[in-house]
């Protein structure tokens, strides 16, 4: 950052930074507009009216909601998680994203680690399984690059030819929901063929007889079927990630969020366990990093989940709007403080969510920095601090570097970090803890005070003086190469003792999804178009910049891709508009009639606020608000929708 007089003049990338060589995406080039645009909130305001008039009910009648919107450790998990504990306010499930992937993933692994992000580089044969890297993970997209550039085949399976997928040597276009049945039938050809590697299923894996007798239900043309591929095309598929030495699958969340979500993870996770791709640099899975920085960072120190009461209510973030609109809670939520997170628009089943937002009886404070559709709910609107205003330690998703986010300016007008405001909550609640003392800088240390291998020489006076630092994790590091997996057994699970005594499946499998013409033919007679809402926008994620006239510029407008089969049958033309609904809600919309989907499934983008979008709806006006299979995360992938000309 280069300051002048106090003021920011400059945004740019560390050159040196081993993973993103001083690349910024087009999401954060111009953030600087952020900080200084008109959008920016500099005061605090009030509503004029009657809305919000307060709570009767004591601690449980108060509801948090915050998330990612800030990813660092000190301003997003903190002071703010002291204080609501304290308070004894309904605790909030933060599971909306990466949960069910994670605890699919474990059920096999043990874990959501697998190989190094950089590691990428030596694989021989990539699938980009559900992750539109182009577009949400330009940095990785790189070592992709570096991979094909030495001979590597790199494979796209997705139901929908994002940019990733134009830019892949194969893409294998599934129907939505159905990635659990084509790893079946990938490994069923594995198997059958003798393409699996005996000797690392004999040593490091256990249940491979039961998993055989489940894949004998998986033949590629029963897979062929439920996914709406071409048998020939799993046999492919199956036989080059076989071969394809060292073979690396890459996931992201896209696939979790459906209701058998966390079984699609744990199928996919036995694909490399059953070929032995992890014996090779390069080879096995790839998913998250942030497990590797939460095991070295001292989190719970930060975040203290000692305090809470077990016996509070607990809400799932995913149905926020169950939740502000049941009027059988006993006590109701009757207020409502949002940080880092715009429900608004990021919640499924929106105008569920709107009609809580809406009762006058709610009391809302939103602490925040430019004027989203959350905030325009609000009683109170509080400026909050940007990331070139406040001090944080970020750990990340996608790499293995810890990085010090010092604070380039003073905070413009009036916002305060997060952790202020709620240590200036607990002083007028009249909360005289020592805990609620602690400065911003007390707690980046107090997470650094692991004594965890992976900090070994890592310090705040490192940081200061460095920027970042890479975990002290070996180079090269093959995890699972000589197995230690860390599940009850050691070993990967095919088989789960331990699911098994839960009475859930014990092995990987497959169930259609609830809203599909497999799981719910009626509904589907009535809305017959699976819909995919993805993180397509290259301007921004979630709704975290859609909010700014330059980055909402950049995308013109939301767009909804229907095939020519399907627009020539409702007699939509390519450029109309349209009109998008379910029982749920409906969105109008520019259709873009194309190749870009296959017939039965369409696709428009989330993130867009509804505010800004034609019609005053966005894609959460249609998606479902159920839970996952595991892990607590939602189904909102598993939506079914019809499509009309506009006005019809």
């Amino acid at each position: 950052m280069t300051v002048e007089d106090g003021r920011a003049v400059k945004l740019a990338g560390d050159a040196v930074h081993p993973f993103t060589h001083g690349g910024l995406c087009a999401k954060v080039n111009h953030y600087l507009d952020r900080v200084y645009g008109e959008e920016r909130l500099l005061y605090p305001m009030r509503r004029t009216g009657p809305k919000g008039e307060g709570a009767e009910d004591g601690g449980e009648a108060v509801l948090p909601y915050s998330y990612m919107g800030t990813q660092g450790l000190v301003q997003g998990q903190s002071i703010d998680r002291r204080f609501f504990a304290r308070l004894g306010a309904t605790r909030l499930e933060r599971a909306i994203c990466a949960s069910t992937g994670s605890s699919g993933a474990a059920v096999t692994m043990g874990t959501n680690q697998g190989i190094l992000p950089e590691d990428i580089a030596h694989a021989r044969f990539i699938v980009l399984w559900g992750t539109n890297t182009v577009v949400t993970n330009l940095h990785l997209w790189r070592f992709v690059r570096q991979a094909k550039e030495a001979g590597a085949t790199v494979v796209v399976i997705d139901p929908v030819k994002t940019r990733t997928a134009e830019a892949a040597d194969w893409h294998v276009r599934p129907l939505p929901g159905t990635d659990a049945a084509l790893a079946l039938g990938m490994m069923h050809v594995i198997v059958a063929e003798g393409l699996h590697d005996a000797d690392y299923v004999e040593r490091y894996t256990t249940g491979f007889d039961r998993l055989c007798e489940r894949l004998r239900d998986y033949p590629p043309e029963r897979a062929a079927e439920l996914t709406g591929l071409a048998a020939e095309e799993i046999v492919r598929l199956a036989r080059a990630y076989a071969a394809g030495s060292p073979s690396l699958i890459r996931t992201l969340v896209g696939m979790e969020h459906r209701a058998h979500g966390g079984m699609a993870f744990r199928t996919i996770s036995c694909l490399p366990a059953l070929t032995g791709a992890w014996r090779q640099r390069g080879g096995g899975l790839l998913f998250l990093t942030a497990g590797l920085h939460f095991e070295a960072l001292n989190a719970e120190a930060l975040g203290m989940p000692e305090l809470e009461d077990e016996s509070i209510r607990t809400v799932n973030m995913v149905q926020v709007g169950r939740a502000l609109t049941d009027r059988t809670l006993k006590p109701p939520i009757r207020a409502l403080l949002v940080h880092s997170s715009n429900p608004a628009a990021i919640a499924p089943n929106q105008n569920l969510v709107l009609e809580g937002l809406r009762r006058e009886d709610l009391f809302t404070v939103v602490h925040e920095q430019v004027l989203t559709d959350t905030a325009r709910h609000a009683d109170y609107v509080l400026p909050a601090t940007t990331q070139v205003e406040h001090l944080d330690l970020v750990f990340s998703w996608g790499h293995e570097y810890l990085t010090l986010n010092l604070p380039a300016i003073e905070p413009v007008g009036e916002a305060i970090p997060n952790t202020e405001l709620f240590r200036r909550l607990a002083r007028a609640t009249g909360f005289t803890e020592a805990y609620f003392e602690d400065t911003d800088l007390d707690l980046v240390q107090l997470a650094l005070a692991s004594g965890h291998p992976h900090l070994e020489g890592i310090t705040f006076e490192s940081l200061l003086r460095d920027g970042w630092a890479r975990l002290k994790v070996p180079e090269g590091w093959t995890p699972y190469a000589e197995g230690g997996f860390p599940t009850p057994s050691g070993r990967a699970e095919f088989y789960s003792e331990r699911v098994a005594r839960s009475g859930e499946d014990p092995l990987p499998g497959f169930e259609p999804s609830p809203e599909s013409s497999a799981g719910n033919p009626a509904l589907a007679a009535r809305y017959p178009l699976a819909l995919v809402t993805g993180k397509s926008a290259l301007h921004f994620l979630n709704s975290s910049y859609s909010g700014l006239e330059r980055h909402r510029k950049a995308e013109v407008e939301p767009k909804l891709d229907l095939s020519e089969v399907d627009a020539a049958a409702r007699g939509v033309a390519d450029g109309e508009m349209v009109r998008v609904h379910n029982d749920r809600g409906s969105v109008s919309v520019r259709a873009r009639v194309g190749d870009r989907v296959r017939p039965g499934v369409c696709a428009m983008p989330s993130g867009w606020w509804a505010s800004l979008s034609p019609g005053g709806s966005s894609a959460n006006a249609l998606t479902r608000d159920g839970l996952a299979d595991l892990g607590g995360g939602g189904d909102f992938h598993d939506t079914l929708v019809e499509v009309s000309p506009a006005g019809s």
